[in-house]
């Protein structure tokens, strides 16, 4: 069967139809409305719950993080995509400005805003302090008094998912009609993590790495289906594995089969792919039209599964043999972020948080890290770390 597409003149269609009037979401009713969005959903996209939210939200929302074009999201959102996601570093917050400017004037129930602010950990005396500010800057460059979803980004260790200092300072912003829903995103030791967020009580949504080529996936499904019944919101990210189907990055991964392979799972609520073209945005909407599983889903899928891609399973093995003990599971996210989504600039971002040594490296001959998912660290290492040498301007 043809997968159903948006193409060009689609888009005109849309944008003249949403903008006439807003049309019911399917499967969403009058009462959910209320607290959910009057925004389109011209194509049929299936609905599912974000957890104890109560939220009804399609299972395509977009990744934000990318995307530099505002017409991108105009056109996602004319297509009955409502779910949004951004974070304070994206783009040293351009992202975030374009996204409030997009949205400024537009009725606050049409749309659906996470975003994210990153903090080091172990916890600094001034936390708090720098929480607050950051995400204060986010509200200010978002031009909204709230966002929907507030996400404390990337969390590494299950020890901060209930530090009380972590807890109670979340729980302040959400008592402050800061944010209506709290969250944390995730890309390591996801088990864990998210049996941690069930025991700490107080996140609505997690937002987690999640794709066919997790080493742990019955563990990751299983957590997955303990926080659905405690109510968790579950969002999906990093579904296209890296974005391509080798290591090299020279053959562009299956799409459509990668999302539909995530929305098998009943209790992944929604996916947010970073699409930053029109092509890219036709592939996602044509899965979501039809999102069921396909045998020839399925085929594809298993040829992969013993491939050597870009995903970085982030499990750590590679840090406990660095004698260094570099952060190599963040320097290999940045390496994907280049040769995988082809966003050197994201990976610039990422490789500054870490605050790199000058000399990186210099105290081995030869790369003693032997990876389980059989990357060559070393030449990894050596292929990404020149881009924080080369100025902006120059960067994709």
């Amino acid at each position: 069967m043809k997968k159903k597409g948006v193409n060009r003149r689609d888009f005109l269609r849309l944008s003249a139809t949403v903008g006439a009037g807003a049309i019911l979401i399917p499967e969403t009713t009058a009462s959910s409305l209320s607290k959910n969005t009057s925004n389109a959903a011209v194509n049929q996209f299936p609905v599912r719950t974000l957890g104890k939210t109560g939220i009804r939200i399609p299972i395509l929302s977009m990744g934000v993080m990318r995307a530099d074009n505002p017409n991108l999201l105009r056109a996602a959102y004319n297509s009955g995509i409502f779910h949004f996601d951004t974070a304070h570093g994206y783009q040293n917050g351009r992202n975030e400005e374009m996204v409030g400017t997009f949205f400024e004037g537009k009725p606050r129930d049409s749309y659906f805003i996470g975003t994210k602010v990153k903090f080091d950990y172990p916890l600094k005396d001034n936390f708090e302090q720098d929480l607050n500010e950051k995400l204060t800057l986010s509200l200010k460059r978002l031009k909204m008094d709230y966002v929907d979803i507030f996400y404390a980004h990337a969390y590494s260790t299950t020890e901060e998912i209930g530090d009380s200092r972590v807890v109670e300072a979340l729980k302040k912003i959400k008592e402050e009609g800061k944010c209506r829903f709290l969250g944390f995103s995730t890309h390591a030791h996801k088990p864990e993590q998210i049996d941690a967020a069930v025991e700490a009580g107080i996140y609505d949504v997690i937002l987690l790495s999640y794709n066919f080529k997790l080493h742990n996936l019955p563990e990751t499904d299983a957590a997955i289906e303990r926080a659905a019944k405690a109510g968790i919101g579950l969002v999906a990210m990093k579904t296209m594995t890296g974005g391509t189907e080798d290591a090299d990055g020279k053959k562009k991964i299956n799409a459509q089969a990668c999302l539909r392979w995530a929305w098998n799972n009943e209790h992944i609520t929604t996916a947010i792919p970073g699409f930053t073209n029109y092509d890219e945005l036709d592939e996602c909407l044509a899965a979501a039209g039809d999102s069921c599983l396909t045998d020839a889903d399925k085929e594809y899928i298993a040829g992969l599964a013993e491939k050597e891609m870009m995903f970085c399973q982030q499990c750590g093995e590679c840090k406990k043999q660095c004698p260094e003990k570099l952060p190599i599971p963040d320097i290999m996210r940045a390496y994907m972020y280049t040769y995988g989504y082809k966003y050197s600039q994201l990976s610039k971002e990422t490789l500054a948080e870490l605050n790199l040594p000058q000399d990186l490296c210099s105290s081995c001959d030869s790369c003693k890290v032997k990876c389980p998912s059989g990357f060559n660290v070393g030449e990894k290492i050596a292929a990404i770390t020149p881009v924080m040498q080369v100025p902006n301007e120059f960067l994709t």
